[in-house]
């Protein structure tokens, strides 16, 4: 064996290239598969399939559900999965600076990450209130519109395992935290297409968001727009924001593959 290639084995480290095995078997084709399936693409034993899944479960990057494992948005972190991160904010961005045009208040788009959304691109208008976002920010998910909206297509133990983690603490004293009462909210926003959130994360912020779906239909992102209870009343909102927010949510998805069509925007 040459000198360079007893050097390149010795820092071979098998355990990773593994594991990035395993989470490159997750394709569009294929966003969720069984051990099996991921044996038999990867060419690995079941047995050591299944410790890379728990581990990579265990580290966040994929979940499970009903025998079947799925990627999770914190793979967006790994620099393989940053062009298609990138593709949806610069995607989703016109859409938003529409939004934010047509009702006169900030636009946000934020996906999942654990028991908290992450928000990946943000159009500006006012200052809303002490609440600072920005590209990055997190918030606790149970008491934001996105994080209703990004939960209420989960699974039914997904929802259960961040009551079990994180709790539902109450925020300020109009948040939600009794667990029935928030599983019945997250039906009503499945069975409505959006969520409404008034004073749960602060005093006075009200926020509306809706999904946005990719080509299999997944919700993977959700869009808010975020005024005062001082500038806006629910009712005035739902009559004449929601429209405009749920078309949008669907041109979104359209322009990364939902088969709900949407007119681009150049």
């Amino acid at each position: 064996m040459a000198a360079d290639d007893e050097k390149s084995a010795q820092n071979h480290i098998q355990g990773l290239e593994r594991g990035l095995a395993v989470l490159q078997a997750f394709t569009a084709d294929h966003p969720s598969r069984t051990a099996t399936e991921l044996a038999t693409a990867t060419r690995l034993s079941r047995p050591v399939v299944r410790r890379i899944l728990l581990t990579l479960q265990r580290l966040g990057y994929v979940a499970t559900s009903e025998g079947r494992w799925t990627l999770t948005p914190r793979v967006l972190t790994i620099g393989h999965h940053y062009t298609a991160t990138h593709a949806l904010t610069e995607l989703a961005q016109p859409y938003l600076m529409r939004l934010a045009e047509k009702t006169g208040e900030s636009a946000t788009l934020a996906t999942l990450d654990g028991n908290e959304v992450v928000y990946i691109a943000r159009v500006p208008v006012r200052r809303v209130l002490s609440v600072t976002v920005s590209p990055g920010t997190r918030a606790p998910a149970h008491a934001t519109s996105l994080g209703r909206v990004l939960l209420a297509w989960e699974p039914d133990e997904r929802v259960e395992r961040l009551i079990a983690e994180s709790g539902l603490p109450g925020l300020t004293r109009h948040t939600v935290t009794d667990p029935a009462q928030f599983r019945e909210i997250l039906g009503t926003v499945r069975e409505q297409g959006w969520s409404m959130v008034i004073s749960e994360r602060e005093e006075g912020l009200l926020s509306l968001s809706a999904p946005v779906r990719d080509h299999h239909g997944r919700v993977v992102a959700a869009v808010a727009s975020s005024t005062s209870t001082g500038r806006a009343t629910p009712e005035g909102l739902r009559e004449d924001v929601v429209p405009v927010l749920v078309d949008i949510a669907k041109d979104i998805s359209a322009q990364i593959g939902s088969r709900t069509a949407g007119p681009p925007i150049a």
